[in-house]
């Protein structure tokens, strides 16, 4: 579920550094906000430029939704909020990412499952197993290891070419 992001508040986001900590959770179902699941959970993360640009335009379109709001706005401070200000329904949040994902023309999935998408894609990428570890939240590397970081067949063909390269050396290393 999206509990973190939709508890996330601009308190929470320091656009000038860079970086976004991880302070509470929407619960879902209401309007509360709850403390992460564990001290690990609570971790403050950078931000690449990229997004720090994408959520200064998102501050500024929120400006402009408060003011057509007016009287009816009230200021929690949610970074991703109603028109009104007030906090996102979890469900409501599922249901906007399933219409998009069919937009796209991509296959329906949880909305939990772009933690295991980051973690796969990062591995893929070269990112360290404690990187990604510490970006999701994990209190242990094994959590990350075990369920969220999967093994693709970019992966598994890198790993076969990196053998060769190893071989390769090593014979050319002993003259051979």
């Amino acid at each position: 579920m999206p509990g973190p992001l939709l508890g996330l508040r601009w308190q929470d986001i320091d656009l000038d550094a860079g970086t976004l900590t991880v302070r509470h959770t929407l619960r879902v179902g209401t309007a509360e906000l709850a403390e992460p699941k564990t001290e690990r959970s609570r971790r403050t993360l950078r931000l690449s430029p990229d997004v720090v640009a994408i959520l200064r335009s998102h501050k500024a379109r929120q400006a402009a939704e408060r003011l057509v709001a007016g009287t009816r706005w009230q200021d929690r401070g949610f970074v991703f909020a109603s028109p009104f200000g007030t906090p996102l329904n979890t469900s409501n949040v599922t249901h906007a990412f399933q219409a998009a994902l069919e937009r796209a023309g991509l296959p329906r999935q949880r909305f939990h499952d772009l933690r295991h998408a980051f973690a796969t894609l990062q591995l893929e990428d070269g990112e360290e197993l404690a990187v990604i570890s510490r970006m999701l939240g994990h209190a242990n590397f094994a959590t990350t290891a075990n369920v969220y970081a999967h093994v693709t067949p970019a992966s598994l063909q890198r790993s076969a070419d990196r053998m060769d390269s190893i071989l390769r050396r090593r014979i050319a290393g002993d003259g051979a």
